[in-house]
C-alpha cells in the first residue's frame, strides 16, 4: 500500500526514531528474559528496566520509584483518575477537570460519577485556556483530585499548569496532568510544575506505541485498577514491556535534549502555515491561542465545508491530517474541544488539525497551501449550507 507522501498528524502518533528502534532491537531477540524471574536473562531484563527508570527519573526530576510503567497514555490517565479518586473517597468525592480533556480523562470521570463522585468540568476561555482563578473558586473542602492537561491534543493550547499546581499544593489536593502532547516540546520537571501525577506516552515522542508511564509522587494515595501481579509496586501488575520501556527512555531523552532547536524551527513553520491559510482561504478561524500553543499545532475551522470530506480529499492528494483526537477519529460527532470554544455544531465539523514534526519542511507546507484552496473551493461548491 502506498504511504502518504506528507505526514501532518504527529499529534496522533509519530514515526519511531531509528536510534530508538536500535536500542529496542535486542529485546525482540536475544534479550527476551522475563524481568520477574530469578535466573540470569530475567535479572538482566530487570536491571535494564531499572536503568531506564533512573534515566527517566533524571529527566522528570523525581525518584525512580515514583515512575509506574503502563501500556500508554490512556491507561496512565485511567490509573491516575480512577486510582486516586477511589483511594481517597474517604476524604471526599469531588473532582475538578476541564471540558477539553482527552477522553482518557473525561470517560473515567464520567464512570466515577456513576459511582457517586461529583465532577466539575471547568469551561475554558474562548482561546482554549482555563483560568486558574476560576479553578481556585471551584475548589471545595471535599475536593480530592484536580486534573488539567498540560497542552490540548486538538487545538494545542498550553495550560497554566504551574499556577494550578501551586494552588493544589497549598490546599493539599493531588494534581494530575496529561502531558502526552508536550513531552517532546515543553519542560516536564515535576517539582517546577508542582505536579503529583503526570502521564506520558511513548508514541507521541518518536518512541514505540503501547508504552507509557504515570509519575506518582511519593505520599499520593493511589490504588490499582488492575490486579494479578507484583510488578510496578503492585500498582500496575503484569509482565513489563521491556523493549517498550527501553524505547520510551531513549525517546524521552532524545526529545528533551533537542527540543529547543526543534521548537524554533516548528514555530516558524507553524506561524507561516497559519498566516498563509488565512490569506488564501476565506472564512477561516484559528482555534486556540495564537501564541500559547504547541510549536507544531495548526488547528483551523473552515466554514461551509465538512471536515471528513476535506480530510479524504487531502489524503487523495498525499497529505495526512486530522479533524480531532486520533482516539475518536472514527466518530461522526464533532470535536468536543471545538464545541467547548463556543463554535456551533456545524462549524465544529469544519475543523482541521495539521500537526508538524521532525520530517516537516516548508516545501511540504507549500504543497498543502497549493492544494487546499482548490479542495475547499470544490467542497463549498457542493455544500448545501452557508454558515
Amino acid at each position: 500500500m502506498e504511504t502518504n507522501k506528507i505526514y501532518m498528524d504527529h499529534a496522533a502518533t509519530t514515526p519511531m526514531d531509528p536510534e530508538v528502534y536500535e536500542a529496542m532491537k535486542p529485546y525482540f531477540g536475544p534479550e527476551y528474559g522475563n524481568p520477574s524471574t530469578i535466573y540470569e536473562i530475567g535479572q538482566k531484563a530487570r536491571n535494564d528496566i531499572q536503568i531506564a527508570r533512573v534515566e527517566i527519573a533524571e529527566i522528570l526530576g523525581c525518584y525512580p520509584e515514583e515512575i509506574i510503567f503502563t501500556s500508554g497514555g490512556t491507561e496512565s490517565d485511567n490509573l491516575a483518575i480512577l486510582g486516586v479518586a477511589r483511594a481517597n473517597k474517604h476524604k471526599g468525592n469531588h473532582i475538578i477537570t476541564t471540558n477539553i480533556e482527552h477522553h482518557a480523562v473525561l470517560h473515567p470521570c464520567e464512570a466515577l460519577e456513576k459511582e457517586g463522585f461529583d465532577v466539575t468540568y471547568m469551561p475554558v476561555e474562548p482561546n482554549g485556556i482555563v483560568d486558574p482563578a476560576k479553578v481556585k473558586e471551584a475548589v471545595r473542602e471535599d475536593t480530592i483530585l484536580i486534573s488539567v492537561m498540560y497542552a490540548n491534543n486538538e487545538i494545542g493550547t498550553i495550560q497554566p499548569i504551574a499556577k494550578i499546581g501551586r494552588l493544589c499544593k497549598k490546599r493539599g489536593i493531588p494534581f494530575h496532568t496529561d502531558a502526552c502532547q508536550v513531552a517532546g516540546t515543553l519542560p516536564i520537571n515535576v517539582d517546577r510544575l508542582h505536579l503529583d501525577l503526570m502521564t506520558i506516552n511513548g508514541g507521541k515522542i518518536y518512541g514505540p506505541k503501547g508504552i507509557g508511564l504515570l509519575y506518582v509522587r511519593q505520599g499520593v494515595n493511589i490504588q490499582p485498577i488492575m490486579y494479578g501481579g507484583e510488578q510496578e509496586k503492585r500498582i500496575r501488575p503484569g509482565t513489563e514491556n521491556v523493549a517498550g520501556i527501553i524505547g520510551l527512555a531513549k525517546a524521552l531523552s532524545k526529545a528533551q535534549q533537542g527540543r529547543n532547536t526543534e521548537n524554533e524551527r516548528l514555530i516558524e513553520l507553524r506561524d507561516y502555515m497559519i498566516r498563509e491559510i488565512g490569506e488564501r482561504i476565506s472564512k477561516t478561524k484559528l482555534n486556540g491561542d495564537a501564541k500559547l500553543r504547541l510549536p507544531n499545532n495548526v488547528n483551523i475551522t473552515i466554514s461551509d465545508i465538512e471536515g471528513e470530506a476535506m480530510l479524504l480529499r487531502l489524503d487523495m492528494m498525499g497529505v495526512a491530517a486530522s479533524s480531532g483526537s486520533a482516539c475518536t477519529s472514527g466518530s461522526l460527532d464533532p470535536s468536543h474541544v471545538i464545541l467547548a470554544l463556543g463554535e456551533s455544531y456545524e462549524k465544529a465539523h469544519g475543523s482541521i488539525r495539521f500537526t508538524l514534526g521532525k520530517s516537516t519542511t516548508k516545501k511540504d507546507i507549500d504543497y498543502v497551501l497549493e492544494v487546499l484552496p482548490k479542495i475547499i473551493e470544490d467542497l463549498r461548491a457542493i455544500s448545501p449550507v452557508s454558515l
